[in-house]
């Protein structure tokens, strides 16, 4: 990793630990305002380890432009989780084989930039 996109990534991790302490709920209720800010902290530090070893730059860039995603997600829509996904049509399969593989293979074009890295967490 470059120095300078480390930097980049410092910082990004600088700006999302700012959002949480600054975050504040929808509803406004503090106990709500509080599990947030707690998930919001609590992703960026389990994404930003787990992600802490890639030396590939373009899987890097993926990461990176995935954490600008979620983050103005998160800032438009005042919501810290992750937005649902909607399956293609056909995107769940009933039987197994060969059909299961054409399956996945729309689910994983349907999945969102900022959704990439969220079921490898969970």
């Amino acid at each position: 990793m470059t120095a300078a996109v480390r930097g980049e990534v410092l910082c990004m991790y600088r700006r999302v630990l700012r959002i949480a302490r600054g975050w504040q709920s929808q509803s406004g209720l503090a106990q709500e305002t509080d599990a947030e800010k707690q998930y919001i902290i609590q992703e960026a530090s389990t994404l930003f380890r787990q992600n802490k070893d890639i030396t590939d730059s373009e899987l890097i860039k993926k990461c990176i432009e995935e954490c600008h995603a979620r983050i103005e997600m998160g800032l438009h829509y005042r919501i810290p989780y992750p937005r649902p996904t909607h399956l293609p049509p056909m995107g769940l399969a009933t039987q197994h084989g060969r059909k299961m593989r054409g399956q996945e293979r729309l689910r994983k074009q349907a999945k969102p930039i900022y959704l990439h890295s969220h079921d490898e967490t969970s």
